[in-house]
């Protein structure tokens, strides 16, 4: 039986059921507490909510579109397909939004320098930005492999001012990258700001995130209204930590008719170390300041993991989509691989729009679930980022040819 999920959670604690919570050194605890105070306070005061509006609306782009997909929608045979165009946004993704929504608040409690970690490169890009225009010192940490395979972002946040530290400690990609933030965070903690990127870690970031990019869903929810004049029947987005997706779904939470499908790293299959579908094989633990499912061994030892997409190659899972599992609100399944590589080439082949492999795993999903739905039923699917910067690792996967310049 589904169970409707109310908005109470997290507590004062920071748990989501027996998920969530303050896993961090004595060192950390101060500031997790000063942040989470200057939060509620930023969340009642209405100069901070206006400056935010203003800035995602003037700077990032918001509102983004909610675009019906009408050659998807027929090509696929079932029901109307509508994208909602996180892409568009400046920077290219949904990083943005929380993004500017901690840079304000960084700002309040007077912080001159911002880290952060990235895998895919659009939350460090989306943070250098933010530090540029604020005139912040930024340091982002990133896996030496997703530098490699992210190449372009990494120039790209070179070019607005941000030192950027490839780390090559362990698997050298996301959870690498969050250790080594987290040690900076420590060793800087009165100058320095620490804008995590997903909906995960100590509390209070992953309800401050989710509530950052509930935009997302706030906005999608009054334009299906105004343009099918329902609710949708299905939303679909893919979760790495999880913030583009639970800001979709947070808004909906409370409407019994509309399910939602949360799409993980399948990777090359559900074998060990070949995926980063936490669901699929993963079990309770804690990692990184709180406690969630993870792909772990027997003796608690974090599993490697693989992705084609480096924003969902990570071992763990945010704590409220946990929740949100264990109440069987939210379905979770996996898209593989070569499933999100083929939604990422259909996609634009149908539709003109490329997007980031981390999103091409919800339009994978979509792909597969919306032909065996009815005609009169309406499904959104978040498309979080855009693909630019994943065009060259998929060309050379599939080795297209670069076309050679006429003579």
């Amino acid at each position: 039986m589904t169970v409707v999920a109310g908005p109470d959670l997290p507590d004062t604690q920071g748990h989501f059921g027996i998920y969530g919570g303050r896993f961090v050194p004595e060192t950390l605890v101060h500031p997790l507490l000063e942040l989470e105070a200057e939060y509620l306070k930023a969340q009642q005061d209405p100069e901070f909510l206006r400056e935010l509006e203003y800035y995602l609306r003037e700077f990032c782009g918001r509102p983004t579109p909610l675009y019906l997909a009408e050659r998807l929608t027929r090509e696929l045979g079932g029901a109307r397909v509508y994208l909602k165009r996180e892409d568009l946004l400046h920077t290219g993704a949904h990083k943005i939004n929380n993004a500017m929504g901690q840079i304000l608040l960084a700002r309040r409690m007077g912080k001159q320098r911002i880290i952060a970690e990235t895998g895919a490169g659009q939350h460090g890009v989306a943070t250098a930005t933010v530090a540029a225009m604020f005139g912040f010192e930024c340091v982002i940490y990133m896996g030496a492999v997703d530098c490699e395979r992210q190449a372009l972002n990494v120039y790209r946040m070179k070019m607005l001012g941000a030192e950027v530290v490839p780390v090559r400690a362990g698997q050298q990609t996301l959870k690498e990258a969050v250790n080594e933030a987290m040690r900076d965070w420590v060793t800087n903690i009165r100058s320095t700001h620490y804008i995590l990127g997903t909906a995960y870690g100590a509390h209070p970031y992953p309800v401050m995130v989710r509530n950052f990019q509930r935009i997302i869903g706030d906005e999608a929810r009054r334009q299906v209204l105004k343009q099918e004049r329902r609710l949708p029947d299905l939303l679909i987005a893919c979760v790495g930590g999880g913030s583009n997706a639970i800001g979709l779904f947070y808004p909906f939470l409370d409407d019994a008719s509309v399910k939602m499908l949360g799409v993980e790293a399948g990777g090359e299959g559900i074998l060990p170390g070949k995926h980063a579908a936490r669901f699929q094989g993963g079990s309770l633990g804690v990692l990184q300041g709180t406690r969630s499912y993870l792909l772990q061994d027997e003796h608690g030892q974090i599993q490697l993991t693989h992705s084609v997409s480096a924003g969902l190659d990570y071992a763990a899972v945010g704590p409220e989509h946990a929740w949100l599992r264990d109440l069987q609100r939210v379905e979770y399944d996996y898209a593989t691989d070569d499933q999100a590589v083929d939604a990422f080439m259909r996609l634009g082949r149908i539709e003109g729009i490329i997007p980031a492999l981390e999103s091409a795993h919800a339009v994978a999903a979509a792909i597969e679930r919306v032909p065996r739905m009815h005609p009169d039923q309406v499904v959104i699917v978040n498309l979080s980022g855009r693909g630019d910067k994943d065009v060259a690792q998929v060309a050379a996967r599939l080795k297209l040819e670069t076309p050679r310049s006429e003579s």
